[in-house]
């Protein structure tokens, strides 16, 4: 594809729109888990998390192709993040001030790099066909969706700050996306229905067993505080 062409100005449009889709799945994840950081290691942890994002997401472009060529994969990854959604919830009130800030910094960088690498099966394909194998458009791409990313977690992490019950609309979002991958895995076609009935069903199974199991264990975490206390 020549360079500044028609055709590569196109391509890099379709993948800056992919790539704005992409950042409302990471901004969700990072600013749920750095609200479980320490105030001052908030900003931090969204830096240092879009950072980790996007440099997963572009070793995972590099081999799309191979990862397209793995069985079952969308369905561990949907399970995956499934798991994710739920722990984002029940470790809710484990982030104070009295806690290891480096422990707890690198625990939550892991889990934001985990989460994108699960989400970012799906995207990194839609990012590899719409390049058409060039590399400076993905390159383009990623570069571009960074300063977005961190302005959407900033602005998510200060809803949460202020109205912290939308923490369950973010792991419902999480669990849709777990859903969607896990319904699209191609072992099972053939093996589960097509029709919205069952498509929807399945969402909301997914919803609702994240956000009644994470409510569970808060539930249980607060009763165990409250007797420790």
């Amino acid at each position: 594809m020549e360079f500044l062409s028609a055709n590569w100005w196109s391509a890099l449009l379709a993948i800056v729109l992919i790539d704005l889709v992409l950042a409302g799945d990471n901004a969700i994840v990072i600013a749920m888990v750095a609200r479980s950081l320490p105030s001052h290691l908030q900003k931090k942890a969204i830096i240092w998390g879009t950072v980790g994002a996007i440099v997963v997401r572009s070793l995972m472009t590099l081999v799309a192709v191979w990862l397209l060529k793995i069985p079952g994969l969308k369905l561990a990854g949907g399970i995956g993040l499934l798991w994710i959604a739920y722990q984002l919830l029940a470790d809710q009130g484990d982030g104070d001030e009295h806690g290891a800030p480096a422990a707890t910094f690198f625990a939550a960088m892991k889990t934001i790099v985990i989460a994108d690498a699960l989400m970012g099966i799906d995207n990194v394909l839609a990012v590899a066909g719409a390049s058409h194998g060039a590399m400076d458009l993905v390159v383009l791409g990623l570069l571009i969706s960074i300063p977005i990313v961190v302005f959407g977690s900033t602005v998510v992490l200060k809803l949460l700050e202020r109205f912290p019950v939308i923490i369950y609309l973010g792991s419902a979002v999480l669990a849709i996306t777990a859903a969607k991958m896990m319904k699209e895995e191609k072992i099972l076609t053939g093996y589960i229905p097509t029709d919205a009935w069952f498509t929807y069903g399945f969402y909301a199974i997914c919803i609702i067993g994240v956000l009644g199991l994470g409510r569970l264990a808060q539930k249980r975490q607060a009763k165990a505080e409250a007797t420790n206390s």
